[in-house]
């Protein structure tokens, strides 16, 4: 049987939403939140819960957690790109900060709230970096004044998206904590926890490992892993198809004409295909390298 993919939603929240699992999710907080932020032990707001997909196999598989010091934190793979996630991501961020009042409760019980959305998809062109910190910041100063607000991206494609890729490739690319759990998530298929590494070798790894080889699911729970890895499958072919097409209609077009604006004008071809296949707007972006403005236009004229 096909080895469980961690980066399928549901395996995800099975992994590190339970109790059992909590020092794995720990570490992965903590190699993503700043110094200030690290927690020492955390309680699961929304732990695993196989009778949820019974009622809704449509439910956000998000995991919440509140430290120590009451700081809320909500985890989420993301498996597809969908339009507007941005706006999503800030609207379970500020669910997550409102909910923790109660009615004729003082505003100062308000805890810090951090959103953490893990990608399967590039959501922003503009960053080269794979993990991104976003706070509301004053537009001359840069200081923060509004501290609570605090959310992570981590695009795992911007890591490695070459299935060619080896483990020692791997190891050159992984300098730090998370680092190593992006590793986990997009090629654990390389792993092996008795032949890590010394760049990977450390208990909390291994035990995820561990963890990810004896998964089970029950029936219920296979089938709705199966639904969610064809939209993996189906995301990363229509990625594999689109650059190959971008890259070859730009080329031929290029020699065609003979001069850069071929080039150019073929790739302003291939982001027109891809309007007229309804790929969403950022995608686009990403495979033609075209700015979201230039995409945008592209579409309104067409």
């Amino acid at each position: 049987m096909e080895k469980i993919s961690p980066r399928v939603d549901l395996a995800f929240k099975k992994i590190f939403g339970v109790e059992e699992n909590k020092d794995l999710l720990i570490s992965l907080i903590n190699s993503i939140v700043s110094k200030d932020d690290q927690v020492e032990d955390i309680t699961l707001l929304n732990p695993y819960n196989p009778k949820n997909f019974r009622q809704d196999k449509l439910s956000i598989l998000d995991i919440k957690a509140k430290g120590f010091d009451g700081k809320r934190f909500n985890i989420e793979i993301q498996i597809s790109d969908e339009a507007d996630y941005d706006k999503r991501a800030l609207y379970y961020w500020a669910k997550l900060y409102t909910e923790q009042l109660k009615v004729a409760e003082d505003y100062s019980r308000l805890s810090k709230a951090i959103g953490i959305h893990i990608l399967n998809f590039t959501s922003i062109v503009e960053a080269k970096n794979y993990h991104n910190v976003f706070h509301i910041t004053e537009k001359d100063n840069g200081f923060a004044y509004f501290k609570d607000l605090e959310l992570h991206t981590i695009e795992l494609n911007k890591f490695t998206s070459d299935s060619n890729e080896e483990l020692q490739d791997i190891v050159a690319k992984t300098k730090n904590a998370l680092d190593i759990w992006v590793a986990f998530l997009t090629r654990h298929d390389l792993l092996t926890a008795d032949r890590l590494p010394k760049e990977l070798d450390n208990d909390t790894l291994k035990k995820a490992l561990h963890v990810l080889d004896v998964l089970n699911f029950s029936e219920e729970e296979r089938e709705l892993y199966e639904d969610h890895l064809k939209w993996l499958r189906i995301e990363a072919n229509t990625l594999k198809k689109a650059t190959e097409k971008a890259k070859e209609e730009g080329i031929v077009q290029g020699i065609s004409i003979g001069k850069q604006e071929g080039i150019e004008e073929g790739i302003k071809k291939t982001a027109l295909n891809m309007l007229k296949q309804k790929l969403d707007d950022k995608l686009i972006s990403s495979v033609t390298g075209l700015s979201l403005e230039e995409v945008l236009k592209l579409k309104n004229r067409n």
